[in-house]
């Protein structure tokens, strides 16, 4: 199979910036991120302990014609040197794919109609979301209506189909081989959303209602899911010397399969929560600190299936990095956190974070580890998470490097679920340098 390699794209990135310059109309942006991350102390059952080299390259071009803009992305994303049997998969690899490629219209002053391949991020990014850390990205087929009446307020209006990353099956994914991405009427995505500045108390106030539907396909097995997922999120920005917060619920109900293979439709009772309050301190380095608890509900004994399903949300912003890692996510969770985040100037940032870690529900599953005690016997607690990141612009806009490492500290759940591998806790960290032109 035919594989290009990523210096194939470099003549489309070297003309981003005489493009721009020399044609007001066109904007070319482009940029190249490698990666190197390990993990030991593996959390996943009967996966290795292993290191990866990954490559990110993005090249985006937009066309503004007045009334209409017409724009369109690449993503390559690859992975090499990992080690069988290995966690790596199309989060990590999705290569030389047009994620984007749409048209915009202008409605007037106040709304716009985009239509085509697109990718959406929008409110907490807990649900729907444009991956930042992770080497490929969530991305859609269809149209969205945005309305914008008023400074700070919108309501969005969309209809898609989520876009199914290939190559899926293991041969292809270790040979970083070329395979379009497909959207299909089987895999709908659809709702709705509005955003209110200054609603309460000087916080804004944001509401959504979203609808998944999905069916197996010839040669595609999927878990059926037909979820209705509704919530809000009430929050205010964070200010010098001030409070600020973050309260968001979400309820979701329908159906889905527990797995696959299964073929009994189950009814579907799941919740998430998020609530958290922090200060920035007028003082050296800017320091802020925030306390949060997230809650997410797991599945139980009883008749209806209550494990929470994040959509197509984002997770490295708030539970640590994913990729070689992320063993937490927005199910089966009980966890409270306190971060310390720092900003010494305009190059500099950093945070640390220590995240206790329990199960919502003793028999189920844990987040994103893959291990699961139904008997409950060894109880609720996993573990407790110690993260940290550090980011420099080298050269601002242009260049920037980051580092970050993170601890998991076993806990009875982790050591002793059936299947838990037992080499000790887990270790992970990462370096990266971005080139953006």
């Amino acid at each position: 199979m035919y594989r290009p390699p990523l210096v194939a794209l470099l003549p489309l990135c070297l003309i981003a910036a005489p493009a721009q310059a020399q044609d007001g109309d066109l904007e070319v942006e482009a940029s190249i991120r490698l990666r190197v991350e390990g993990i030991d102390g593996q959390f996943r059952p009967n996966t290795a302990d292993m290191g990866a080299l990954l490559l990110r390259t993005l090249v985006s071009a937009e066309y503004d014609a007045g009334p209409v803009r017409i724009g369109g992305e690449i993503q390559d994303a690859r992975a090499y040197f990992d080690r069988a049997p290995s966690s790596i998969g199309t989060t990590e690899i999705d290569t030389l794919e047009p994620i984007q490629a749409y048209v915009v219209a202008e409605l007037g002053e106040k709304a716009e109609l985009q239509v085509g391949r697109m990718t959406m991020d929008w409110g907490s990014r807990r649900l729907v979301s444009r991956q930042n850390f992770r080497n490929s990205t969530n991305a859609f087929t269809g149209a969205r209506l945005d309305w914008q009446p008023s400074a700070g307020n919108s309501i969005t209006l969309f209809w898609t189909m989520p876009q199914d990353r290939r190559p899926n099956d293991r041969e292809g994914i270790l040979d970083n081989a070329v395979e379009l991405n497909r959207e299909r009427p089987d895999q709908q995505f659809f709702g709705a959303r509005a955003m209110m500045a200054n609603r309460v108390s000087g916080a804004s106030l944001e509401a959504y209602l979203y609808r998944l539907v999905e069916e197996d396909a010839p040669n595609f097995a999927t878990r059926d899911r037909h979820l209705w997922t509704g919530g809000f999120r009430l929050l205010k920005t964070p200010n010098v010397g001030a409070v600020d917060f973050e309260i968001e619920a979400v309820w979701q109900q329908g159906t889905t399969r527990a797995s696959a293979a299964d073929r009994t439709d189950l009814n579907v009772k799941a919740y998430f929560m998020h609530a958290s309050i922090g200060r920035t301190f007028a003082a050296p380095w800017s320091p802020r600190l925030i306390l949060s608890y997230d809650r997410a509900s797991g599945d139980g004994r009883g008749s209806n299936y209550g494990r929470f399903d994040t959509l197509f949300g984002a997770r490295v912003f708030e539970y640590g990095p994913s990729s070689l890692y992320g063993p937490i996510g927005r199910a089966n969770l009980s966890s409270p956190e306190a971060r310390l985040e720092v900003k010494p100037n305009k190059r500099w940032d950093g945070y640390f974070a220590v995240r206790p870690l329990w199960r919502e529900n003793a028999t189920d599953a844990f987040a994103s580890t893959g291990l699961r005690d139904a008997s409950g016997a060894t109880g609720c607690y996993a573990g407790t998470q110690f993260d940290l990141r550090v980011r420099h612009w080298l050269k601002p806009d242009r260049v920037r490097v980051a580092a970050g490492a993170a601890v998991l500290a076993k806990g009875n759940f982790l050591r002793n679920a059936p299947r838990a591998p037992q080499n000790g806790n887990s270790h992970y960290g990462f370096a990266e340098i971005t080139y953006g032109f």
